[in-house]
């Protein structure tokens, strides 16, 4: 794999309602032009070999949004997996998603679970969808159960490391994400992946989600490529070893 290309890619997909206002159009003609939009980063994803897409769709704080637009938005993610699926299953992605499905209508919830049962053994590329997901949900998870692990006895408090609070969140199966990408002007991480992102590479730009095509992704992974990751240590430090975590993990 290129190394100048990130292995995981994290988006919050975010504009879609203001580029529909842009335009004088309902709401609804954002979100179904970012859906048009995503097929061709999904696309270039698996052409470059990015090997882990993960987006955030709706966020454990989108309830607050009106009820209709709510509705519009689980109605559009059925309609999308029903549509798409095959196309990703061809592809080789394989399909899942994270967050708290509980309250989610009994339609998109089965179809979230046919999608990611079709697609399980698939392994060009991880495309994982965060819905009514937030990173302060996904740590406060993760400490109930190594909570419920101590109450158990199987643990002792002070046998409690970050790396189990790691292995116990929703990607713990994916190497943390290397770029995350917000478009749509805002300067916010939102609650998304909290404690995975905190060594990664974050871009900016003002390009509403809708316009964010294959060029304006590219212009991002250009941004990472240009970068020296560091991880705490010096320049000259990193020049000797590249890859740093390896060796960390390796002693």
């Amino acid at each position: 794999m290129d190394p100048n290309l990130p292995e995981h890619v994290a988006i919050i997909m975010d504009g879609n309602g203001r580029w529909a206002r842009k335009r004088q159009l309902p709401r609804a003609a954002g979100h179904r032009a970012g859906v048009e939009n995503l097929r061709e980063i999904i696309k270039h994803c698996v052409d470059t070999g990015i090997s882990a897409l993960t987006l955030f769709a709706f966020s454990s704080e989108n309830w607050r949004r009106p009820p209709a637009e709510i509705q519009l938005l689980f109605e559009l993610f059925i309609a999308v997996l029903e549509q798409e699926i095959d196309r990703l299953h061809e592809a080789g992605v394989r399909f899942r998603v994270v967050g708290d499905r509980t309250p989610l209508p009994e339609k998109l919830s089965q179809c979230i679970l046919e999608a990611e049962d079709r697609t399980h053994s698939n392994d060009r590329l991880n495309l994982i969808v965060a819905a009514n997901y937030g990173g302060r949900w996904d740590i406060t998870e993760a400490a109930r159960k190594i909570g419920l692990a101590v109450e158990r006895g199987e643990l002792q408090s002070e046998s409690i490391t970050a790396d189990m609070i790691s292995e116990n969140l929703v990607l713990c199966d994916l190497p943390e994400p290397d770029l995350f990408i917000r478009p749509g002007g805002e300067k916010r991480i939102s609650n998304y992946l909290l404690w995975q992102i905190a060594y990664t590479e974050l871009y900016f730009t003002d390009c509403l989600w809708p316009d964010f095509d294959v060029i304006e992704f590219e212009k991002a992974l250009t941004s990472y490529g240009g970068r020296q990751r560091r991880y705490g240590m010096t320049s000259d430090q990193i020049d000797m070893n590249p890859n740093p975590l390896v060796a960390t993990e390796a002693k």
